[in-house]
C-alpha cells in the first residue's frame, strides 16, 4: 500500500473526522465568546446622540451628561468679556446635529470655557524698590497695596509679594485688576541718617532723593503751581530742617520745603 492511500485511509478514519470536528466546535465557541466579549465591553451597536453644548453653563450640565452616560472635561478656558463667565465656547466632539455622527457611552467631551476676568502672570517684584514694583504693577493692569516690614538689609525694596495672602511667584496668574500686596523692608523710626540737600532742586527731583527707605514725610509749598508739570519745573529754594554737612535726620521725620516756579 503506497503512502497516498495510507494518508486517504488516516483521513477517513472515525478518530480523525471526531478530532477535526472538535477542534471546529471549539474554534466556533472562542469566536462567539469573544465576540460577546467585545460587545459587551466596548458597547458594540451602541449610538449616544452627542448634544449641543454651546452657550450653555459648565455648571448646568453634569445631570445632563450624566443621563446620557458622557462624561465631559474642561480642556481650557478662555477670556471672553462678553460672555458669562462659565459659558461652553467649544466642544469636541461636535454635537451631533452638526457632525452627524454619535458615540458610544462613557466617551468624554472635552470642552472650552469663557473667562470674565483675563489671567495674567504676575511680574516678579521681589528684590525690586519699591517705586519700580509699584509702576511695574500699575503697568501690567494690577493694584496694589504696600505692606512694611522693620528691615535694614532690605530697606526700599520688595521683600515678598501676597496675593490673598499667600506668598506668589512671578509664574503664577491672577485675575487682571487684583489687588497684589508687596511686603517692603523699612528702617526703624530711631534709625538716622544723613540729611539730603534738597535746595536747588526741582520739586520731582527732590521727591527721587527721597528713597523709601528713608521714611520720611515731605511737605511742599510751591508759589504759583498749579500742575504737576508746574511742580516739576518749580526749584527748590529752602527746606526745613535747613541742610547742615554731617547732619543727620530720624527716620519718620517730616521735611518742609518751599519751592517757586
Amino acid at each position: 500500500m503506497g503512502l497516498s492511500q495510507k494518508i486517504k485511509n488516516f483521513v477517513f478514519t472515525k478518530q480523525f473526522l471526531k478530532n477535526i470536528g472538535a477542534i471546529v466546535l471549539i474554534f466556533i465557541i472562542i469566536g462567539f465568546v469573544l465576540n460577546l466579549y467585545l460587545s459587551f465591553f466596548t458597547n458594540h451597536g451602541e449610538k449616544v446622540v452627542v448634544p449641543n453644548l454651546i452657550d450653555k453653563n459648565v455648571g448646568q450640565i453634569a445631570q445632563l451628561m450624566e443621563e446620557l452616560g458622557l462624561e465631559y472635561e474642561v480642556s481650557e478656558s478662555v477670556y471672553d468679556p462678553s460672555k458669562p463667565e462659565g459659558t461652553i465656547l467649544f466642544q469636541d466632539p461636535l454635537p451631533t446635529s452638526k457632525s452627524k455622527l454619535a458615540v458610544k457611552s462613557g466617551r468624554t467631551i472635552r470642552i472650552k470655557v469663557s473667562l470674565k476676568s483675563q489671567m495674567v502672570e504676575v511680574p516678579n517684584c521681589v528684590d525690586k524698590s519699591q517705586r519700580f514694583a509699584e509702576s511695574i504693577l500699575k503697568n501690567r493692569g494690577f493694584k496694589y497695596v504696600v505692606e512694611y516690614v522693620p528691615s535694614t538689609e532690605s530697606a526700599g525694596a520688595v521683600i515678598k509679594q501676597l496675593y490673598k495672602g499667600k506668598v506668589i511667584d512671578n509664574k503664577t496668574k491672577v485675575s487682571m485688576g487684583a489687588t497684589i500686596t508687596l511686603v517692603v523692608g523699612k528702617r526703624s523710626a530711631d534709625e538716622q541718617f544723613m540729611l539730603p540737600n534738597l535746595v536747588g532742586l526741582t520739586i520731582c527731583d527732590a521727591k527721587n532723593r527721597l528713597t523709601p527707605d528713608m521714611n520720611v514725610n515731605l511737605i511742599v509749598n510751591c508759589v504759583g503751581c498749579a500742575t504737576s508739570a508746574d511742580s516739576c519745573s518749580a526749584v527748590v529754594s529752602s527746606q526745613s530742617p535747613e541742610f547742615i554737612e554731617g547732619a543727620n535726620i530720624s527716620g519718620g521725620a517730616t521735611i518742609t520745603i518751599h519751592a517757586t516756579k
